[in-house]
């Protein structure tokens, strides 16, 4: 127990991935309350700031493209260089112009999340190359679990710093955009620790090994030994063998129907119904969400328990089909408390599958294709999820539907659920 929390068992690497994963999420946290706002208070429309949204997104997706095929062939330690000064950089435009070219311009090329979760290229990179940092692969789920829970913390403590610019308007006198504006150079600020992080890890985060195949059967059951591997001076292009492809290819199709779903319920949408059906003020829902992310992050470290002892798929699956029907119990709570109730229950299961699926991704391909097949994987993710969300916002225009989000997007992870069971329940995977 002492060993574990001491992360002996992370090597330097992985304990400078954590930190960089830290930082990052707690600037997301809070740029992703202010610049939507901010972007109103300089006197841009609802159709220009969402087309500056629109563009992080569009950012996000060609970026975790670039780093899933190319990422292993230049290099992972030089790509999450690139992607953190890119961080900085965007940060700095925004602090320093109100120009709406140039914040168009930033918003393309500067990895800036808005969501209020991490589904950027950082995210694929990252997630390749954790399994080699841990000394012990069997503690591989753990640091899943890790990595997900210190974002979630740090992410709900930089939605707290959203509140700092009032303080610094009182204080110097500044207009409100311009206190919101110091937030922005924070932003940059962080991407440039966020860099020193990512120049001090080791020449050990690379692809260094290529699984070579004596013969087709090797190949198929993807098995290696030592005389099947040999060292390379520089990383080959990611190309995923055709029985990873139909595996990776049927995981990302799930993965879409799932983050389709998720998208009727993300927190924005939720925000909004529990104001529009027992008028919460925004007080109330500030605890509520408070107390629902700290649920959350505790809820990974439980997920790698429970991922040691039934297995990945088996974890996936039976957290997350009793999250989703406590999901559709929310929407026809007859008051606040019972909502809150069902909703708090929910959310310390809804997020378990997380670590377990990342962790499955990267046993279920060969060391070498682990960056290709997470950045797929979550490209995927990325393009459905953009699109419910406009969906559930017009059905809640109707008082009579308002349950309508709840009950389709629990209907749809379910369906979901026993989908990825049926399919991956007999799928092996490896812990090495």
């Amino acid at each position: 127990m002492r060993s574990s929390l001491s992360l002996k068992w992370i090597s330097k690497d992985g304990k400078l991935l954590l930190s960089a994963r830290i930082l990052r999420t707690f600037a997301y946290g809070f740029l992703s309350i202010i610049i939507s706002i901010y972007l109103k208070m300089l006197g841009f429309d609802g159709f220009l700031i969402g087309l500056v949204l629109t563009f992080t997104l569009v950012n996000s997706i060609i970026f975790t493209l670039v780093a899933s095929f190319y990422a292993d062939r230049i290099g992972r330690r030089k790509m999450l260089v690139l992607y953190a000064v890119l961080m900085s950089i965007s940060g700095i435009i925004f602090f320093f112009t109100t120009n709406y070219v140039a914040l168009i311009i930033a918003a393309l090329i500067g990895t800036i999340n808005v969501t209020g979760t991490e589904t950027g290229a950082f995210l694929s990179i990252e997630q390749a190359i954790l399994p080699q940092t841990v000394t012990d692969s069997k503690k591989r789920n753990t640091l899943y679990a890790y990595y997900n829970m210190v974002g979630t913390f740090a992410m709900s403590v930089g939605v707290l710093i959203s509140g700092l610019p009032a303080v610094i308007e009182n204080q110097f006198g500044l207009s409100e955009a311009d206190s919101i504006r110091s937030l922005f150079l924070l932003y940059g600020i962080i991407g440039a620790a966020v860099l020193v992080a990512y120049l001090l890890l080791s020449k050990d985060v690379e692809l260094t090994k290529i699984e070579i195949a004596k013969n087709e059967q090797t190949q198929v059951e993807g098995l290696a030994t030592s005389e099947n591997k040999r060292k390379i001076t520089k990383p080959l292009k990611q190309t995923l063998s055709p029985k990873s492809k139909k595996i990776v290819g049927k995981l990302s199709a799930l993965f879409a129907i799932d983050s389709f779903a998720g998208g009727f319920v993300i927190q924005s949408i939720v925000s909004l119904w529990f104001f529009t059906r027992f008028g919460a003020d925004l007080s109330t829902l500030s605890y509520i969400f408070s107390v629902a992310g700290v649920l959350t992050a505790f809820s990974f470290l439980v997920s790698a328990k429970i991922a040691d002892r039934i297995g990945l798929i088996n974890t996936m699956v039976f957290t997350h089909t009793p999250s989703n029907i406590l999901l559709i119990l929310v929407a026809f709570s007859p008051t606040l408390p019972i909502a809150v109730g069902l909703y708090f229950a929910r959310m310390a299961l809804s997020q378990m599958d997380v670590p377990a699926r990342q962790s499955y991704i990267v046993s279920v391909v060969k060391e070498d294709e682990r960056t290709a097949a997470t950045g797929i994987t979550n490209i995927s993710r990325n393009i459905t999820q953009a699109i419910s969300p406009s969906i559930a916002g017009s059905i809640l225009q109707s008082v009579s539907l308002a349950f309508a989000p709840f009950l389709i997007g629990g209907l749809l992870k379910i369906a979901y659920d026993i989908a990825l069971y049926l399919n991956f329940k007999n799928t092996k995977h490896t812990n090495d």
